[in-house]
């Protein structure tokens, strides 16, 4: 009896330690810590499930993912830009998921036709304009910064920046490679100066007079209006103003920050929960107000910052094709002497 009752203890504490490995679930993000610890702690508290974070540059995180295979303890991975996503996808490191609560949470043309990812985040990738040196009224599409009136005027990252390369993805998707890489060419010449720095800097060198006009994702500059720590970066984004390319065509060029369940995840219906918990509408409320972005649940609220700005026509290109153009988009930059 004793040797039973022992055997039986052995196994309950087995079971409670398998419960307690289950209700886990592990994230590789290329997102950082601040902007999505809080969500997982509050994940957490809610579900009971423990969170465990990795955060990495998003091509190591992918590279590393690839490299542990069956063996990664990863079961989500969160990324930006939906061509970091597409690579992924390529890479066959995510899972397919068919989920009713992520389809109703989130619009088809911001998911994987596949189901391998689900947007958590929008934002725009905007032309922003010195406030006292240009009339926003000369402004109008993406196509019209190649037009030799804006030679020597305007500020943007350079080519290996992934949120170009997804803009010429775009642009390839709607006018094909030849009449893109014209635009490219154009684009070249009407630099200012030779690319360099970050969507911010890009900013705060339009608002310094280098350059007339910045092409730039519209939450930085919501990050350099609110910084609390360096008042030249509030006052560079007071000086410029936003406008919102293409509103009379396709719209404004969107991308998201994502993320996927992976193919060896050992807790793919914790991840799960975690995702569709990721964009509930009152998570994405959260969100959007921290960082600065757009819900991409529709019923999610923004900041009444950003809600300012004003409302703007998106395109509503399927993200996928980012990705897929991504490569000639690159090669095309390249010929066209984008550094």
């Amino acid at each position: 009896m004793k040797l039973r009752a022992r055997t039986l203890t052995i196994l309950i504490l087995l079971s409670l330690s398998f419960d307690a490995l289950a209700s886990e679930v592990n994230v590789y993000s290329g997102r950082k810590e601040q902007l999505i610890k809080p969500l997982l702690d509050r994940f957490t508290v809610e579900t009971g499930i423990q969170t465990n974070l990795v955060t990495a540059k998003a091509d190591k995180l992918l590279m590393r993912l690839k490299n542990e295979g069956h063996n990664t303890p990863a079961d989500l991975f969160i990324t930006v830009d939906a061509g970091r996503l597409y690579r992924a996808k390529q890479a066959d490191v995510l899972a397919p998921v068919n989920s009713p609560s992520l389809h109703q949470a989130v619009p088809e043309h911001l998911r994987d036709p596949d189901g391998k990812w689900v947007g958590l985040s929008l934002r725009a990738r905007v032309v922003f304009y010195a406030k006292d040196r240009v009339d926003p009224g000369k402004l109008s599409t993406y196509e019209d910064l190649a037009d030799p009136k804006w030679r020597n005027s305007i500020c943007i990252r350079g080519s290996s920046n992934i949120y170009n390369q997804s803009l010429v993805a775009s642009l390839i998707a709607t006018h094909g490679v030849e009449a893109t890489e014209n635009w490219a060419k154009g684009l070249v010449r009407n630099m200012a100066r030779p690319p360099k720095g970050g969507d911010r800097d890009q900013i705060k060198a339009a608002a310094a007079g280098q350059c007339d006009l910045a092409v730039a994702n519209t939450y930085y500059y919501g990050k350099m209006l609110t910084n609390k720590k360096d008042p030249a970066q509030v006052k560079a984004a007071k000086a410029m103003g936003l406008f919102w390319p293409n509103q009379n065509g396709r719209g404004t060029h969107i991308n998201i920050s994502g993320a996927g369940i992976t193919k060896y995840a050992k807790n793919p219906e914790n991840a799960l929960k975690l995702l569709e918990f990721l964009v509930s509408k009152e998570v994405q409320k959260w969100y959007a107000e921290v960082n600065f972005e757009y819900p991409v649940n529709p019923e999610a609220e923004t900041s009444a910052l950003v809600a300012h700005w004003g409302n703007f026509k998106p395109d509503r290109m399927d993200l996928d094709i980012l990705g897929k153009n991504n490569a000639e988009a690159v090669r095309l930059m390249d010929r066209a002497g984008w550094k």
